[in-house]
């Protein structure tokens, strides 16, 4: 009996899209890391005496406990957390400078790089994030750390060494030559892993640091080895004027990427906080993605993303912590962000932009899938694919969340058992966690 081939019965919940949930009671069978079959728990005890389940092991999952989709976290920078919570009255620019800049140039030291990244990959795997796209730090062999933790804890990850090659007070940048030689290694020794779980992604840092030459090169990189490229857009005011000021020939902050043929539909931009309406247009026929980080957002004033205008807009937006600008490393407090932000947004008299726990829901999971170009594989309980998932126990030993039940019907039960989690959850009630039908974390 293989660990990957196990039957699960009982509640599990999905989300089809934006607007719909699926949540069902019924049996689910992950047979060698992927979904093959689900069905009601009717068909279940008929499969069952057939002994179509003899070579499985069943799981029957308790009234509090139900199966979800693992959480996308489409948006973070793994040599930041260190300085998680601090500097966070300041503004972008400056706490760049003053924080973000000197800690990371600190990741040329592997055994320093390798113990942060280590503590790092556990720490989103406790919170139920089983895919991460990561920002490193400039260094091609400490972020080859980064990549080398997510394969030792087996977590989905889209990894990046940062590019940078325009002067800073605290030197953390490269010449351009060898910047686009160490990406284009890093690019083909993260293919040399052979792992299935792990991803180069070509990561520009911003405009702000990365000159047209640099970020075309990059660009004809990702293109060569067909691989993802991400950065920073339009998150700060500030931080637009200088690009503006940097590249006087380029109408937008869109346009300076554009231009670069950075823009695609392998791109994912994270923030995009002050996107004009030209720059909506452009991004949406380009195909890209954003990635939206509410949290960071909010605690270095940046501003209220219109994630619902986007969406609209046929962008593809999904989640991201972006720590340490962000302050908490779990895409449930992403979630509750989004909502927040977005009732801000109406309650300024934007109509229509609130999202609820739903698409909150649909953006943590489907909705980050399909920004990282992964929804074929993961981000729903479809049948085939891959069993990136998580099981929850709402009412869990030492939870949050006080059992003091107040239903209708049993379907009301059920979907308040997902909306409890939500609203309330934490690590505490995230008990196991599945990466291709792996468990990755167990306190059951």
């Amino acid at each position: 009996m293989s660990d990957q081939n196990i039957v699960f019965v009982g509640l599990w919940a999905s989300a089809k899209s934006l607007k719909e949930l699926s949540v069902r009671r019924g049996f689910l069978v992950v047979e060698n890391g992927k979904i093959s079959k689900k069905g009601t728990s009717n068909e279940f005890e008929t499969l069952k005496k057939s002994g179509s389940f003899s070579k499985f092991k069943i799981v029957h999952l308790n009234d509090s406990q139900f199966i979800m989709p693992g959480f996308v976290d489409c948006h973070t920078h793994a040599p930041q957390f260190p300085n998680i919570g601090l500097g966070l009255d300041r503004p972008l620019l400056e706490w760049l400078a003053k924080y973000t800049f000197p800690l990371e140039s600190r990741y040329g030291d592997l055994e320093f790089a390798s113990s942060v990244y280590d503590k790092v990959v556990q720490r989103l795997i406790t919170n139920g994030t089983t895919t991460a796209c990561y920002f490193g730090s400039l260094h091609l062999d400490g972020t080859l750390e980064l990549a080398k933790s997510a394969i030792k804890h087996r977590q989905r990850a889209l990894i990046g060494k940062v590019s940078m090659n325009l002067e800073n007070d605290a030197g953390y940048y490269n010449d351009t030559a060898k910047e686009v030689h160490e990406v284009e290694d890093f690019v083909k020794k993260i293919l040399e892993f052979k792992n299935e779980l792990i991803q180069p992604v070509v990561t520009p840092r911003f405009a702000v640091s990365c000159d047209l030459e640099l970020l075309a090169s990059l660009a004809d990189i990702a293109k060569r080895y067909d691989c993802r490229i991400q950065s920073h857009i339009s998150e700060n005011l500030s931080e637009i004027d200088y690009v503006l000021q940097q590249f006087p020939s380029c109408k937008s902050y869109g346009d300076v990427y554009d231009k670069s043929n950075i823009l695609n539909n392998k791109c994912i931009m994270a923030h995009a906080v002050y996107l004009t309406d030209d720059e909506i247009k452009l991004l949406s026929t380009r195909g890209v993605s954003v990635a939206h980080c509410p949290a960071s957002n909010t605690r270095l004033k940046s501003g209220l993303c219109p994630v619902r205008k986007y969406l609209d807009s046929d962008i593809t937006v999904g989640l991201g912590t972006d720590v340490a600008g962000g302050d908490n490393a779990t895409i449930l407090d992403a979630m509750r962000r989004s909502m927040d932000v977005s009732t801000h947004l109406e309650l300024k008299g934007n109509e229509n932009y609130s999202l609820d726990w739903t698409a909150a829901f649909y953006l943590a999971t489907l909705g980050g899938a399909k920004a990282l170009g992964l929804d074929s594989k993961i981000g729903s309980l479809d049948e085939g694919k891959d069993f990136d998932a998580l099981l929850i126990d709402v009412y869990a030993n030492n939870s949050a969340i006080d059992n003091h039940e107040t239903y209708g019907s049993a379907g009301d039960r059920d979907l308040g058992l997902l909306q409890r989690f939500v609203y309330l959850g934490d690590d505490r009630n995230i008990v196991q966690v599945y990466v291709k039908g792996n468990k990755i974390k167990d306190i059951l």
